[in-house]
């Protein structure tokens, strides 16, 4: 048994980055990016109105005439005298002699001149080309998540692909003959199986929308069958349940027996404690506790670390919070502790309910208040730390 800072660090020893691959920007969404992109335009690439209204040279005059007109899509370098405007529209060409644009609401027009009634600073109501970004300047540094607001950027400077890290592909083996699948009558003795659908989604939150869920009964030949097919084709593999030491745990064995290098066995923590993580050549194993609470607490603290480093992210721990404790606390266990917990702007409260089997207090939790295994106790008021998980 190893303690919780000991398997982060051979956890990351073990986790190796993916291959690259070439994506097209509209299809890149949630993928990293695996290379420092630079821009090949400038953008806006040349002046813009930022305002329906008119552009003009600014002076002290108020009475324009209107020489002609300029709309989004236009070229027209019209030449202007100091008396002359340019009707304009947002996004279009300003002229070269105009440096200021006076929006329509602060104007009385007639068919072909104007009236500026609220004079605007020079320059104003126009973008500056590269106001943005100019060209050859870093639109993302590598390891930058891309987002939609990035497919929108890069796809406005005319970049339409790019090279990113692939997507681990993600298996989760489900064990345990008490399982019912959803949507099933639930007979006696019997639970649902709901381990695989809350990894799936916890998955989601770091961008893997598609992962392969196994299922399989508490038996060792059937366990180590589906393993070494499920081994072979995947870079994660999570198996929920049977990693314990009871009489019908096989998972450890079926493991073992398929080659995979056991890096550590149980933890000194609650919950969690029986989580095994191995590797089998550049595949990543965790097997989970099959207690819900444990298994969502170590997916948080380990597993996803571990998946985000694969795919490229640069910053793959959530930042850790401060906060003043709302009651006194008590650890007699000499493990590290995660407890369920709600915090606020200033304070944070333990919630009821710690039981690794339940799930309930984990649904309104926003973090996990971390108490390490040599603090035996904390008071009321004093400052403890925090993993955010909303």
């Amino acid at each position: 048994m190893i303690q919780v800072n000991e398997a982060l660090i051979t956890i990351a020893e073990n986790s190796s980055k993916m291959p690259l691959q070439k994506k097209a920007v509209s299809k890149a969404l949630g993928y990293v990016l695996a290379e420092t992109i630079y821009s090949p335009i400038a953008m806006p690439p040349f002046r813009q109105s930022a305002m329906d209204g008119y552009a003009f040279i600014h002076s002290e005059k108020q009475q324009y005439d209107v020489v002609s007109s300029s709309q989004a899509g236009d070229h027209s370098n019209i030449k202007l005298k100091n008396n002359e405007a340019v009707r304009i529209f947002t996004g279009a060409f300003v002229p070269d002699d105009a440096d200021t644009v006076v929006m329509q609401e602060h104007v009385m027009a007639t068919e072909n001149s104007i009236l500026i009634t609220r004079m605007p600073e020079q320059f104003a109501n126009v973008r500056a080309k590269g106001e943005q970004i100019n060209k050859d300047e870093i639109v993302f540094e590598a390891n930058t998540l891309v987002t939609p607001a990035a497919i929108g950027f890069l796809a406005c400077l005319g970049i339409t692909e790019i090279t990113v890290y692939k997507k681990p592909k993600i298996a989760i083996l489900v064990t345990g003959n008490e399982l019912v699948k959803l949507g099933k009558k639930l007979p006696k003795g019997k639970i649902y199986e709901s381990n695989s659908v809350m990894l799936q989604a916890a998955l989601q939150t770091i961008g893997i929308n598609k992962t392969k869920v196994f299922k399989v009964k508490d038996n060792l030949k059937t366990t180590k069958k589906a393993l070494k097919a499920i081994l072979t084709k995947h870079d994660v593999v999570l198996i929920s349940g049977g990693i314990s030491v009871g009489d019908y745990d096989f998972v450890k064995e079926a493991l073992l027996k398929n080659g995979v290098e056991e890096l550590f066995y149980k933890i000194n923590q609650k919950p969690g404690k029986p989580m095994f993580f191995g590797k089998k050549e550049e595949t990543l194993v965790f097997a989970l506790p099959g207690n819900p609470a444990s298994s969502l607490t170590n997916f948080y603290i380990y597993v996803c670390p571990a998946i985000k480093n694969k795919m490229g992210f640069s910053v793959i721990h959530v930042t850790k919070i401060i906060r003043k404790l709302n009651s006194d606390l008590t650890n007699d266990t000499g493990k590290t502790l995660f407890l369920k917990a709600k915090y606020d702007e200033t304070t944070v409260t333990v919630l009821e309910g710690q039981s690794s089997a339940m799930l309930n207090t984990f649904a309104v939790a926003n973090s996990l208040l971390i108490v390490p295994e040599d603090v035996e106790q904390y008071k009321k008021g004093q400052f403890v730390t925090l993993l955010p998980i909303d």
